[in-house]
């Protein structure tokens, strides 16, 4: 295995910000933009659990635009200048009057006629829940659609896998650098895997009241064998228990419903990005009623398993982090329960073309082609490969690190809990090695945080879940888009904040 050594976010960050770490975790929320002189768009979307998606959208006019055109700007019929206006919906996240969840601040009567109080608050929640179905609905069929195409599509992807130190022999940790010996070493796998994802919908109940609980998600992500090779020739593919076990564990809940896409359940897409989740309770309850649901998707956990990923056109960057309790740990007798700390960490490199990432893998032989003594065949060449190469293999780290870094609590919560890491592809992750699972911890939560450019547009999608042992609750799932040519000049100087919600 090949070492891959790490630091601590405050040691990341030391250089850039001196003794004065912690002024990137605080502040208060501001999101203020001069517009440029070209037409551009740049959008914050924050999904927040058994809600829809909010969007702010900021358009500048176009360049060489006249005073009379100025003017014009400020009429009032027209605000923003926008000519989808009034159908364009804007939201001030600085209102302090701004509420994008409003499940329990809603406008249903208190009373209603010829009904009691009791009967009246009944059918309020009643009403609520319907919301709260819909919304299910929607997150359920978005993820079928936007994420898994609808099951039509399957991706060709490389997964990178890095293990840490923390469940190797006792001697593996002790080869952490001095002065960082609380940051386990990730150990980056020889081999790459090579793996196939898709995912469809499952009929159980065609006859259900609510068309959605009659249906699931199945997932399936199988290692590749030489059939998935066909433009290949003398392919040799030798995967081990070790590799098969790996893809065989599960980041989803096995037949995914609706109601997974509740906050509880840590299932969540908003704009590009998404985050699925499951895990393992220490106490097994058994009890998976709709009334129950808090309690369901409660810990504390003896594993836990999240993924957080970015689609854009045909390429898609995920990673995948899965969680351990420490069995020393759970042996010790006491009522704070064990951490979770980080297992492995696998980085997947994705497209949804029909081609392998890389051209080796679709039978072509770069050497051969430049020095054109033969040629591949015309229906395994990819048009753009040096696109995708770019994208997905190209320089190491998203341009001038994190581009929003968000809060994660005091300075030793930063040194002692997370890692800011570097990845080829211009990709970037924030991440927790240890996961605290004790109330007394609970106050910010945890944030995991994915930042890529593909192309134009540069992407940060940070997903914030509880504290405690409520930690596979989702708070938010965050997205920031904004071109990639232009991160530098709009990077939020708010120190990291939270998206109003």
């Amino acid at each position: 295995m090949k070492y891959f050594w790490l630091s601590s976010l405050a040691h990341l960050l030391a250089a850039a910000h001196g003794p004065h770490l912690t002024t990137a975790f605080s502040g208060t929320p501001r999101f203020a933009l001069k517009p440029p002189s070209y037409k551009h768009v740049l959008s914050r979307e924050l999904s927040i659990p058994s809600s829809t998606i909010a969007t702010i959208a900021l358009h500048s006019t176009p360049e060489g635009t006249n005073n009379e055109d100025s003017e014009s700007n400020k009429n009032k019929n027209n605000p923003y200048s926008d000519p989808d206006y009034p159908d364009l919906e804007f939201i001030n996240y600085d209102d302090p009057n701004y509420q994008a969840f409003q499940d329990d601040n809603d406008d249903f009567p208190t009373t209603t006629p010829g009904l009691s109080q009791d009967e009246t608050l009944a059918e309020i929640e009643s009403m609520r829940e319907d919301r709260r179905k819909r919304n299910d609905e929607f997150q359920f069929e978005t993820y079928h659609s936007k994420v898994l195409r609808n099951g039509q599509v399957s991706t060709r992807g490389e997964w990178t896998v890095f293990q840490t130190d923390t469940f190797m022999e006792k001697d593996a940790s002790s080869q952490r650098k001095e002065g960082a010996r609380h940051i386990p070493r990730l150990l980056k796998w020889d081999k790459v895997l090579k793996v196939i994802s898709s995912g469809s919908k499952a009929i159980i109940d065609k006859d259900a009241e609510w068309r959605v609980d009659g249906e699931r998600i199945v997932h399936t992500e199988t290692l590749a064998d030489i059939h998935d090779f066909p433009y290949k020739e003398n392919v040799e593919i030798q995967w081990d228990a070790q590799d098969r076990l790996h893809v065989q564990n599960t980041f989803w809940p096995d037949q995914m419903t609706s109601l997974d896409f509740r906050g509880p359940g840590g299932n969540m897409c908003v704009g590009k990005a998404y985050t699925i989740c499951d895990a393992t309770p220490m106490i097994q309850s058994g009890n998976s009623n709709n009334e129950n649901e808090g309690e369901r998707h409660e810990g504390p956990f003896s594993e836990m398993r999240t993924e957080l990923g970015v689609t854009d056109g045909d390429l898609r960057f995920r990673i995948k982090l899965d969680y351990a309790t420490l069995e020393e740990d759970d042996e010790i007798a006491s009522n704070i329960p064990p951490a979770l700390h980080l297992r492995t960490l696998t980085v997947c490199r994705e497209t949804l073309d029909g081609f392998w990432p890389k051209p080796v893998d679709n039978g072509i032989n770069l050497e051969a082609e430049e020095d054109m003594t033969t040629l591949p065949q015309s229906n395994a060449r990819r048009k753009d490969q040096d696109r995708v190469d770019v994208r997905l293999f190209g320089p190491t780290g998203a341009p001038g690190g994190l581009y929003d870094p968000p809060p994660v609590g005091s300075e030793e919560r930063a040194v002692q809990n997370y890692m800011l890491l570097d990845f080829e592809g211009g990709a970037t992750v924030l991440l927790p090695h240890r996961l605290d699972q004790h109330d007394t911890d609970s106050e910010f939560g945890w944030v995991t945080s994915l930042d890529w450019t593909p192309g134009k547009i540069r992407y940060q999608v940070d997903r914030k879940v509880f504290g405690g042992t409520k930690l596979k609750g989702l708070k938010t799932l965050e997205l920031s888009e904004v071109r990639g040519e232009d991160a530098d000049r709009w990077r939020p100087k708010d120190g990291g904040v939270d998206m109003r919600q």
